[in-house]
């Protein structure tokens, strides 16, 4: 039962994950705006987060299983998947001292990834809220 629940959220374990890593991401960006040659990046979210599930190609640590010792003890294991790709990002406005960053698209791009991990956490804290409540019928 444990272990269908958590099957169940490794969905959103993953997706939060790569929602944070996403932000540190547009976050350095927006600290190196002002930086020369530096180059923007970003991930192609819908991509990784596949790979992560398993359906892509990319090659991934080995998932890592607990040996039981004991009858008692609870079956569990850590599933590992790569860090994300980063891509560079294509400027619309490159300026004269090579940098890519945008402000304005990194600022979009950064509020975007709020809101959408804010989504997810409301999304993951209903399913909870839900099994909750059917445990306690």
């Amino acid at each position: 039962m444990i272990d269908r629940i958590g099957k169940d959220f490794e969905f959103y374990q993953k997706a939060l994950a790569l929602r944070q890593q996403r932000q540190e991401i547009l976050a350095s960006n927006i600290a190196n705006a002002d930086t020369p040659n530096y180059k923007a990046r970003d991930v192609d979210f819908n991509a990784t987060l596949r790979d992560a599930m398993g359906e892509g190609g990319l090659p991934r640590l080995p998932d890592t299983s607990l040996t039981l010792t004991s009858a008692r003890h609870i079956p569990a294991s850590a599933h590992t998947s790569g860090p994300a790709e980063e891509l560079y990002r294509v400027p619309t406005q490159p300026s004269l001292d090579g940098n890519t960053v945008e402000m304005d698209v990194e600022r979009v791009q950064f509020a975007d990834n709020t809101l959408r991990y804010q989504t997810d956490l409301q999304v993951l804290n209903g399913r909870i809220k839900s099994l909750l409540a059917a445990i306690q019928q």
